[in-house]
C-alpha cells in the first residue's frame, strides 16, 4: 500500500510540474481556426472612432494565405487614417480578465504588406479591470513576419497585470503619417514567461 501511495504521490507531482511547463506560454489567439473567440474564450474585430466619418476606417479579415507558421489563419488589417478629420481605429481583443501576473512578456507577430502598402509603426494598448491602460508604440514593423515581445513592465500606465480585459492596436494619423492607409497582419499573440 505504501508503495502505491508512493507512486501515485510520485505521479501528482510530475503531473504538476508538467503542467507549469505547459503555462510558460499562455497563448491568446493563434487564429487557426479561422473563427471567433480567441483561444481564451474572447471575442474580437475592428474598430473605428467615428463610424460615420466614410473617409477612415479599419476592417479584419481572417487571412489563410498570409501566416506566421505553416497553417492556420492570421488577422488582416486594412486600415484608413487617410482623413480631414482625427482619425483612428484598429483592432480590440478581450483577454477575458486575464491574469498575467507570472508571465514577463507580451508577445505578437506582425508585418506589412508590401503591396497595399503600411505603417513602420503602430500603438499598442492592454486594458486592466482597474480601468488603466498600458502603451506602447511598436517600431520597426516591415514586409516580414518579426516577433514583438514587450515586456509587460514597459507597458507604460498598467500597473496591475492580475485582471487584463482588453488588447488594442491604434492605427491613428499621427503615427501613422508616413502611410495613412495600408495592411498589417498579425498572428500568434500570447503572454511569455
Amino acid at each position: 500500500m505504501k508503495k502505491v501511495y508512493s507512486a501515485l504521490t510520485a505521479m501528482a507531482i510530475v503531473l504538476l510540474f508538467a503542467g507549469q511547463v505547459c503555462a510558460a506560454t499562455l497563448v491568446i489567439a493563434d487564429f487557426d481556426s479561422g473563427t471567433k473567440p480567441n483561444n481564451i474564450g474572447g471575442d474580437f474585430g475592428a474598430w473605428n472612432k467615428d463610424e460615420a466619418d466614410a473617409t477612415q476606417g479599419c476592417k479584419m479579415d481572417f487571412d489563410s494565405k498570409v501566416v506566421h507558421g505553416t497553417k492556420g489563419f492570421s488577422i488582416r488589417l486594412d486600415y484608413d487614417v487617410d482623413s480631414p478629420n482625427p482619425a483612428y481605429n484598429g483592432l480590440w481583443m478581450k483577454l477575458q480578465n486575464t491574469d498575467a501576473s507570472k508571465y514577463s512578456k507580451l508577445s505578437f507577430w506582425i508585418k506589412g504588406d508590401e503591396t497595399a502598402g503600411f505603417s513602420p509603426k503602430v500603438k499598442l494598448e492592454v486594458k486592466n479591470a482597474k480601468g488603466e491602460v498600458g502603451k506602447y508604440l511598436v517600431t520597426g514593423i516591415t514586409k516580414d513576419w518579426q516577433e514583438i515581445s514587450i515586456p509587460l513592465n514597459q507597458l507604460t500606465g498598467l500597473t496591475d497585470l492580475t485582471s487584463l480585459t482588453e488588447f488594442v492596436i491604434v492605427f491613428d494619423d499621427m503615427t501613422c503619417a508616413s502611410k495613412k492607409q495600408g495592411t498589417i497582419y498579425i498572428d500568434d499573440i500570447a503572454f511569455v514567461k
